[in-house]
């Protein structure tokens, strides 16, 4: 089985990394100066599952050079879903399988959109991690495991083989019942936790120690479960109880990427996160006042990023 890592940052480097390091023919494709990173040192990847140096690791910048390639794991931010959709269109069209890993529940729709239903996975991974510098990745919370499947929930053969390689690899991995209801789960977790936390520049150590952080985190969570019922998913609200286990099992420094994009400047997954759950929301008429707060606040920040606004730091 051939893999393609596109998009070699904290989510790519990391689940490729492991995949090169029990063997499996993989290659990172990469752009300007983690493409050179790569081929230059490797990959090093700081994990508390264990460090590793991937020396050489296999790594292109021009994707046409690979050749047939069998599965793609798609480790983008949400907001480059639709463009490396058209990137990857060749492998697709060839017969490979596009696995989505980004935060939110669009990016199999996007997928789909450009590349047809039958290429394309659900799929997340649950792990804290976050590239240092280019070609170096540092796993601090999270099992580090990926959760995939069939959009419709059909066994496939194709699922369980690459359910079999990823746990060769070390990776913990699963094929749930219903893979549109594990998306959403990690919604639940990553949204409330991602505004709040991006709002008020805090770590999960405080969030869910205080009264009244904690608080707008469970109506977060709550909210995101109302839109998934109006979508026809079917989350109770176990899932919010699950995501503040999660929550709580996190070391207090912890903070979302969403926070440190925001925090440094950078385009973040904003729209996929609290933008999605408002959006989405209003689709089925399900009210969603907090992560609409949420949404509105962190946008002035976001559209400067984008370099659609211009306002003093």
């Amino acid at each position: 089985m051939r893999f393609a890592i596109f998009g070699a940052g904290a989510i790519g480097g990391y689940f490729g990394g492991k995949l090169a390091a029990a063997g499996e023919d993989v290659t990172f494709i990469a752009r300007g100066e983690t493409f050179r990173a790569i081929r230059e040192g490797g990959l090093r990847v700081e994990s508390i599952k264990g460090d590793f140096i991937l020396r050489p690791a296999k790594v292109t910048d021009d994707p046409a050079t690979l050749g047939p390639i069998d599965v793609i794991l798609l480790g983008v931010k949400a907001w480059q879903v639709p463009e490396a959709a058209q990137a990857i269109r060749p492998f697709v069209e060839s017969g490979a399988v596009v696995l989505p890993l980004q935060n939110g529940v669009e990016a199999p729709a996007q997928l789909m959109e450009s590349l047809g239903r039958g290429s394309v996975l659900g799929g997340l991974a649950r792990i804290f991690a976050f590239r240092i510098q280019p070609g170096w990745i540092r796993h601090v919370a999270g099992p580090g495991s990926i959760t995939f499947g069939e959009l419709d929930n059909h066994s496939s053969e194709r699922c369980r083989h690459l359910l079999q390689r990823f746990l060769q690899a070390g990776i913990p991995a699963e094929i749930p019942s219903d893979i549109q209801v594990a998306l959403w789960e990690k919604l639940v977790f990553i949204s409330s936790f991602g505004g709040l936390s991006s709002l008020t520049r805090s770590p999960i150590g405080i969030l869910r120690t205080l009264p009244q952080t904690r608080q707008m985190l469970e109506q977060g969570m709550e909210e995101v479960v109302r839109v998934a019922q109006g979508h026809s998913v079917p989350l109770t609200d176990e899932a919010r109880r699950r995501a503040m286990a999660m929550l709580e099992s996190l070391p207090p420094e912890a903070t979302p990427s969403l926070q440190r994009d925001i925090v440094a400047g950078r385009p973040s997954e904003l729209e996929a996160w609290n933008g999605a759950v408002v959006r989405l929301g209003r689709e089925k008429k399900v009210s969603t006042p907090l992560h609409a707060f949420f949404y509105s606040c962190l946008l002035p920040m976001e559209l400067k990023a984008r370099g659609q606004l211009d306002f003093p730091a």
